[in-house]
């Protein structure tokens, strides 16, 4: 549907620059819109009253106004989206005290909110679902009027509503919503306040893009989570199997010190003959790993698919253990083999007594690649105790095999209890869902696993954490009224 030729609305630059960039979701506005109507958005320097710049923003997102304000002085200007109006809330009298909590939950000064509403004795907010244009249309100004024109008929046929996409997700969207019109305070403001901290020094610090760009996730500023780029990581962790089966074993070596960096293992220890750097291994007399924290790991690796691993391998790896880290430290150390070929019969049965386990290069990669490609799956606590427990020797692959597929299916579980949720709201069109009628929906869909109450409950306070942010959460009276919200997908990146 095409939306053809419509009406457009003045507002301040920066405004419309943080409605643009998903901000705002509503603006102060005198004229009477119609809900359902949409508008071009067009960015003026006046601002309600004639208000200042520091009498109307609140004070973290002065340099964000100013700077909105200066690009209005080079003509012709861009617009990049266009506005749906979804709802024209009016504030009367009696629901002054609401002043507050909108300014806590926008970027206008609590004062500058009151002036409005004192001269009219109302304030009319239009809350606005935005949508970014797939190309961009060019305005000119006739700066003596502030009036717009279009230099081109075909910019004013631009907007088109299959194709632009919304800069805030659906669920996100309605949820905000809610939350402002309840008189509620919008929980992630300050989160915002610190994106727009984060972008600022983005340009000359790449750690900080990856930040801003979660953060964003997070927000839901996007009804599509943006495609997360892979880790460039995985271009050595892919060759992790074919470096173990090859007779490079000082190759095989790095990677495999490459490999438990990336897992979370550290090392200060600057003895070569007992570290983890990889630009600097143990060669002759050293070990080929070591690993101080969380927990002491000692190891030796031998690359070669087609070789058997003797004795003297298991036998090496005691040896240098007790020479450089001494019989206390070495017992307390969880000890591993990773060796592509077959021990012997009595390299193995040495192995299982002294409590190795013998790891082969392809579940290592499987064991990393998952860390790269799911970086919070990994839980160096949880490996633990599956590498302190029997099987020891061969066996041992076994079953970090089995903890590599447990860590896959808890993703499953997660995944799909996130897209139930995601589901739900767009198919209700609510916006938060009740624990209760949550877990009713579990039990009916296509889970992977059957879950009771508490154990759902739990993954869901997990899932809807500041730190995973999957889904959002408002807490009810008990545990069966909690409610909770998408935010942002769990792709499974297998």
């Amino acid at each position: 549907m095409n939306l053809g030729i419509i009406k457009g609305i003045q507002l301040p630059a920066c405004d419309v620059d943080l409605l643009t960039l998903g901000r705002l979701i509503a603006v102060p506005f005198r004229q009477n819109i119609r809900e359902g109507e949409v508008l071009w958005l067009y960015p003026s320097q006046h601002l309600p009253d004639n208000l200042s710049l520091d009498q109307y923003y609140q004070t973290q997102y002065l340099t964000k106004a100013e700077s909105a304000f200066a690009e209005l002085q080079t003509y012709p200007i861009q617009i990049k989206v266009w506005a749906r109006c979804e709802y024209h809330w009016r504030i009367n009298p009696q629901q002054k005290y609401l002043l507050e909590k909108i300014a806590q939950s926008t970027v206008w000064k609590l004062e500058a909110l009151e002036h409005i509403f004192e001269k009219y004795q109302v304030l009319k907010l239009l809350i606005l679902r935005i949508y970014r244009l797939s190309n961009s249309c060019v305005v000119n100004v006739q700066t003596e009027s502030g009036a717009f024109y279009w230099p081109q008929r075909d910019d004013v046929m631009a907007m088109n509503s299959e194709i632009d996409t919304p800069v805030i997700s659906e669920a996100s969207f309605y949820q905000r919503k809610a939350l402002l019109v309840a008189g509620e305070v919008y929980p992630y403001k300050y989160l915002e306040a610190l994106q727009l901290q984060v972008e600022e020094i983005g340009s000359s610090n790449l750690a900080a893009n990856q930040l801003n760009d979660d953060i964003k996730i997070f927000l839901g500023w996007s009804e599509n989570s943006p495609t997360a780029k892979p880790d460039r990581d995985l271009a050595w962790i892919s060759a992790i199997a074919q470096i173990g089966n090859s007779s490079d074993g000082n190759t095989f070596e790095k990677l495999v010190r490459k490999s438990f960096i990336k897992l979370g293992f550290a090392n200060s220890n600057t003895n070569p003959k007992a570290s983890l750097n990889p630009e600097s291994t143990g060669g002759a007399g050293g070990l080929d790993f070591y690993c101080e924290t969380p927990y002491p790991v000692a190891g030796e690796c031998k690359a070669s698919k087609y070789e058997s691993v003797p004795n003297s391998v298991t036998a090496q790896l005691v040896h240098l253990g007790l020479t450089h880290l001494g019989q206390d430290k070495f017992d307390r150390s969880i000890k591993i083999i990773l060796a592509a070929g077959p021990l012997t019969n009595p390299a193995n049965q040495a192995a299982i007594g002294s409590k190795m386990n013998v790891i082969r290069p392809e579940t290592l990669q499987k064991l990393v690649e998952l860390k790269a490609k799911q970086p919070g799956s990994i839980d160096l606590l949880q490996l633990k105790p599956c590498l302190e427990q029997q099987p020891f020797g061969e066996e041992a692959d076994v079953k970090v095999n089995r903890y590599i597929d447990d860590v896959r299916e808890k993703l499953k579980v997660r995944s799909h209890i996130v897209q139930l949720v995601k589901d739900f709201l767009e198919r209700t069109k609510s916006t938060s869902v009740e624990f209760n009628q949550l877990h009713g929906a579990y039990t009916f869909s296509m889970s992977p696993q059957p879950l009771k109450d508490k154990e759902m409950h739990e993954i869901l306070i997990e899932l809807s954490s500041p730190l995973t942010g999957y889904l959002g959460r408002i807490k009810g009276e008990d545990l069966g009224r909690d409610r909770f919200y998408f935010l942002r997908d769990l792709p499974l990146n297998d």
